[in-house]
């Protein structure tokens, strides 16, 4: 890994995650059915399942992410936290914990879909949602879904959060409303060291266990992961990667780790630096990462950017639209893509 001492790019108040963008679609086959693909017109690339391409395929039009909060804070919290975490680095700026959902609804339409998008996810990333008691999350949750252009929810929670109660309710509402419920597990690193590095209190079986309540009952399942984590080799990052892969998942949000002001990771990289990637070096983790990911699995993060007035780094003087170029750009060059290197 190298560290980027690169002058930052400006970056929107709003979001705090960057997806693969495109809406190129190609032909295939003798039925002349349309496949998403990533890249651009001047520049294709290979395959990568992306959120925005998938959703777009399957819908018919762009669907976004609206971000909401419970309120409720995680209960890891009480225990000193996660060592990179800091909620107001990713949290955006029109959100407020206190507003009525609708409100954040509203709000979030005006400044995050504006004519881009209709369609969209209830994105419940903020904290972890499901610690919230089921008789207070589940009218939140129907509300959300109550409203015509939501598509389905997303919840990002931690793999301790994930009661069999929880999951069975979740069931119940995907079934009776006719939507999507993807919930989003925080794991980071299928390496015990590392999680207690980071002061995850809970360990990789925690996430088998919760995954497999996910799955069972037919609800979606995706997980976060960490790139980069201190003490973590390229092996020990591959390895992450193959194991959520092989125990089954629908999606995969993925990024490098960031230094956030005011964090304890923050205090660890003051007094001895931290290996940190740049753009660059994460391209090119990232030729070795997609192959391996199978190509079913829909990737909703490849990197993500916090706000600026609390990164420490790395800082990248690297726009979105060119990290994507990058990478295609890098992926052609080694003639892979997602899934290539998964034995049929």
């Amino acid at each position: 890994m190298a560290v980027s001492s690169a002058a930052p790019v400006p970056v929107s108040a709003i979001t705090s995650g960057c997806e693969l963008d495109g809406g190129v679609t190609r032909q295939t086959g003798a039925g002349g059915n349309t496949e998403p693909v990533s890249g651009s017109l001047d520049f294709p690339g290979p395959l990568i399942n992306t959120f925005s391409r998938h959703y777009r395929y399957r819908y018919g039009q762009p669907v976004g992410k609206i971000p909401l909060h419970t309120g409720h804070p995680c209960p890891n919290r009480a225990r000193g936290g996660c060592i990179f975490c800091l909620a107001d680095s990713f949290t955006p700026n029109y959100l407020h914990a206190v507003d009525p959902i609708e409100i954040q609804i509203a709000r979030g339409s005006r400044y995050l879909l504006r004519d881009r998008f209709r369609l969209y996810f209830g994105y419940f990333q903020q904290e972890t949602c499901t610690a919230l008691p089921l008789d207070r999350l589940l009218p939140m949750l129907e509300q959300v879904l109550g409203v015509e252009d939501c598509v389905g929810l997303i919840l990002s929670t931690r793999p301790d959060a994930v009661a069999d109660g929880l999951v069975r309710a979740l069931a119940d509402l995907a079934r009776q409303s006719g939507r999507e419920i993807l919930v989003e597990l925080g794991l980071q690193s299928v390496h015990e060291r590392s999680l207690q590095l980071l002061n995850r209190n809970h360990g990789v079986e925690c996430y088998f266990e919760a995954a497999h309540r996910i799955r069972s009952v037919g609800l979606g399942l995706g997980v976060h992961l960490i790139m980069g984590i201190p003490g973590e080799s390229r092996a020990d990052m591959m390895a992450t990667v193959d194991t959520v892969c092989a125990h089954g998942l629908d999606a995969i949000k993925l990024h490098h780790l960031q230094v956030i002001r005011h964090t304890p990771l923050h205090a660890m990289h003051r007094a001895a630096p931290i290996p940190l990637f740049d753009a660059p070096a994460y391209i090119e983790l990232l030729t070795e990462i997609l192959p391996r990911i199978p190509p079913g699995v829909v990737i909703h993060r490849l990197w993500s950017r916090s706000h600026l007035h609390l990164l420490i780094g790395p800082r990248w003087d690297v726009p979105p639209p060119r990290l994507t170029r990058m990478l295609h750009r890098a992926l052609a060059e080694k003639g892979v893509y997602q899934g290539s290197r998964i034995s049929s």
